[in-house]
């Protein structure tokens, strides 16, 4: 298996930057980087995290239940919150006052640094905690154990659909093929269930490498295999599972790649390969929300015709509703979807 692929470090800013410290207040700043202007940190570390939070706090919120207006946000937001800097050192040393050790954390997502770079800070934050999210795991009820996330492979936090797959009528089976398998939390709750040998696909070979990792730190290594490919391995199984991104939209960030589905290219795809890896007597299991349906992504009836179109029948689902802390803040600005949301494990049949 192929380790993870180095990102690309980010190059110091061009002319187009300004040098920045203590001094500067969060209004200025905002201004600053209205204007296209990067800064580039030359004061305490501390004082420019503090600085993040307050041009985050000073940006406008988009109004509620608005999800063109929401992503738009996000876009806009991190656009801007992107564009303050701080200087990296060879050997991924941030020379700047009471600066954290970041040297394991970068090189690991980065590879090796021989010469001074810069990087914004909100990329580094998001590199430091992800670090921190590797060595602590994921506590999984469904394992009895913590699963392990990389860099850029989204964390199974939300582990609604974990315990669906956890919980379903498994059929009578010694294969199965976890389809966009990400950390491989699936592959194992499949393993830890019985499934004899489980062939575990994902496109990432972040995701792949990820993958291999915790199915070998939980003792699943010998019955299972990682393929770095898209959507299915080759041959049959009496078993596919897969939990496609739930979103339709273009992901943005190695994470949004976990939520957002471009054209629902990943589902469909699936649902229309599906009969072609599933044995006669087979079943496909697809762990899908409806948040789309509540934010008028996709309906319902789109759903069913893709699923009859691609030959295949339900013959079963499972629900439950989301218990994510989003789903009951309602200063959420999506809380009227979040708090309809209904994850559901469809049993399709050829």
């Amino acid at each position: 298996m192929p380790g993870e692929p180095p990102r690309r470090l980010f190059s110091p800013p061009d002319r187009r930057a300004v040098l920045a410290d203590d001094r500067l207040s969060a209004d200025a700043a905002l201004r600053t980087v209205s204007d296209g202007v990067a800064l580039l940190w030359q004061g305490g570390y501390p004082a420019a995290r503090q600085l993040l939070d307050a041009m985050n706090r000073r940006i406008p919120a988009p109004p509620p239940d608005d999800y063109a207006r929401y992503r738009a946000d996000r876009a806009s937001r991190a656009r801007l919150l992107s564009l303050l800097y701080v200087p990296l050192d060879a050997g991924h040393v941030i020379p700047l006052r009471r600066a954290p050790d970041v040297s394991a954390a970068c090189t690991a997502v980065y590879g090796v640094l021989t010469d001074p770079a810069a990087i914004p800070l909100r990329e580094l934050l998001g590199v430091l905690g992800a670090a921190e999210w590797r060595r602590k795991g994921v506590a999984v009820d469904a394992l009895g154990a913590r699963i392990h996330p990389h860099y850029g492979v989204f964390a199974p936090i939300r582990q609604e659909y974990v315990d669906l797959v956890a919980a379903a009528p498994l059929p009578a089976c010694s294969l199965a093929f976890d389809v966009g398998t990400g950390t491989g939390v699936l592959a194992a709750v499949l393993s830890h269930r019985g499934v004899a040998r489980v062939v575990a696909t994902d496109a990432d070979p972040r995701a792949a490498a990820c993958a291999t990792d915790n199915l070998a730190r939980l003792g699943f290594g010998a019955r299972t295999e990682v393929v770095c490919t898209d959507l299915f391995p080759p041959g049959r199984a009496p078993l596919v599972v897969t939990n496609p991104p739930w979103l339709p939209g273009r992901p943005r960030t190695p994470l949004d790649h976990a939520v957002y589905d471009p054209g629902s290219r990943m589902l469909r795809g699936f649902l229309d390969r599906a009969r072609r890896h599933l044995t006669p007597d087979g079943e496909a299991w697809l762990v899908l929300s409806d948040l789309a349906e509540h934010l008028g992504l996709r309906t319902r009836e789109e759903l069913l015709a893709w699923i009859a179109v691609a030959g295949l029948r339900v013959t079963g689902r499972t629900e439950t509703p989301a218990r994510h802390p989003r789903a009951v803040d309602p200063a959420d600005p999506l809380h009227r979807a979040r708090a309809a949301e209904v994850t559901s494990l469809w049993r399709l049949s050829p």
